[in-house]
């Protein structure tokens, strides 16, 4: 594994089905927007996750992921469109 290991909390949200939300670890919660919080509700921790630029993710591009969190100070997952389950229902 690469030498880029972050340790990312990822939270889902009370309010989506499907959406989470990724943090560093030592990230206080407090420093994310506040307009965030209020469209995510209360988080609640689901995974601690070890990612790194070689590691694969289901549904989003982990680049993807880091850089948001580099850039912004998290990556919003947001749940799956309608489309998006019809390509997953014709794959399993």
């Amino acid at each position: 594994m690469s030498g880029n290991l972050r340790l990312i909390q990822v939270y889902k949200s009370p309010r989506r089905e499907e959406m989470y939300l990724y943090v560093d670890k030592t990230l206080d919660l407090a420093e994310l927007p506040d307009d965030l919080m209020a469209q995510f509700g209360e988080p609640e921790a689901v995974m601690l996750l070890p990612l790194s630029p070689e590691r694969k993710l289901a549904r989003v591009d982990t680049a993807t992921v880091l850089a948001a969190i580099e850039e912004k100070g998290y990556f919003l997952q947001m749940p799956p469109t309608p489309q998006e389950l019809l390509r997953r229902e014709s794959c399993s």
